[in-house]
């Protein structure tokens, strides 16, 4: 949360994501709630900016957290006030006992907005779960099919493998602008820029399905238990702010979750008003690409008889 006197931190209608609230508090606060004790009281106003884009869940607790402080601050108040009154044997005017009711106040402003419909700020964590399965599916088929052929050099081997990276290129494209398009046309989702949104997802697709051939080129068919695991447990962490996990859970298990980075580039893209562009989800996810070429390729360096071998007992 941003706690601030002055101007707040918001800029264009938007607050910087380092942030899931602001609570701001004008310059004039002091002068206006001293005004409270003489005939012309003036209520000082303090602004709550809900950052709802960056997570639905965190942004929600910060807004209630802050109401309650107000809540708080509206008690301390007042009971301050009608003390001092008590002790002076003052009258309290008629414009003192309506402000009084409620000394201080509030001004709410959703920024970064999720949408009229509840299931948007969730979206980006309803793409990851059927992009991850079509990546693991994918990623298991073309691994079934490329390891029945029998290869007699290397040279045939990593032709395979540049094979198998062109296909899974063919099949992200097609992943990622239909997945948009489903996502937008069929299940009502707000997709406010079709075309970045789907090649977000067009690269997010090629990159997981290279992280999981390239673990397969090497494990075989049981190396999927990793991936599925990694759905099963990692999904529910996706949900949650990290400042909400336990030290262990946001220092070993989601630090290291790669589908992270697609949800971080889903709500840039949804709800921040950014298009695609070169920022962190999107590096540190070609860089997976980058480093799962690297081991997908250097698979080919296995002897054949013990690539034949891992493909038999997977």
């Amino acid at each position: 949360m941003f706690i601030a006197p002055g101007v707040p931190p918001v800029t264009g209608g938007s607050l910087p994501q380092e942030y899931y609230a602001a609570f701001v508090i004008p310059k004039d606060f002091s002068a206006k709630q001293d005004s409270l004790r003489t005939p012309a009281p003036a209520s000082p106003e303090v602004q709550i900016y809900i950052n709802q884009g960056m997570n639905a869940a965190a942004s929600t607790m910060a807004g209630s957290i802050l109401n309650g402080v107000i809540d708080t601050m509206n008690n301390t108040i007042r009971t301050q006030l009608l003390e001092g009154i008590k002790t002076q044997s003052a009258s309290l005017m008629a414009d003192q006992a309506s402000k009084l009711a409620n000394p201080i106040a509030k001004k709410v402003t959703n920024v970064n907005e999720t949408g009229t419909k509840s299931a948007n700020g969730n979206a980006p964590i309803s793409l990851f779960q059927p992009l991850w399965m079509a990546c693991i599916a994918s990623a298991a088929i073309l691994f079934m099919v490329i390891s029945k052929v029998t290869f007699k050099t290397r040279k045939e081997s990593l032709l395979a493998k540049v094979t198998q990276m062109v296909i899974g290129a063919v099949v992200a494209v097609v992943v990622g602008f239909g997945l948009t398009w489903l996502a937008d046309r069929m299940i009502g989702l707000h997709i406010p820029q079709f075309a970045d949104t789907a090649l977000f997802l067009t690269i997010t697709f090629f990159c997981f399905f290279l992280l999981i051939s390239a673990v397969l080129s090497w494990l075989g068919f049981k190396g999927i238990a990793i991936f599925a695991l990694m759905l099963f447990f990692g999904a529910p962490l996706l949900a949650l702010a990290p400042e909400m996990m336990s030290s262990f859970y946001r220092d070993w298990v989601y630090s290291w979750l790669p589908m992270r980075f697609m949800v971080e580039g889903l709500r840039e893209l949804f709800f921040f008003g950014k298009g695609l562009s070169w920022n962190h989800a999107l590096s540190s996810l070609t860089w997976i690409g980058i480093v799962s070429i690297v081991v997908l390729l250097g698979s080919v360096l296995k002897p054949l008889a013990i690539q034949k071998q891992q493909t038999l007992e997977g």
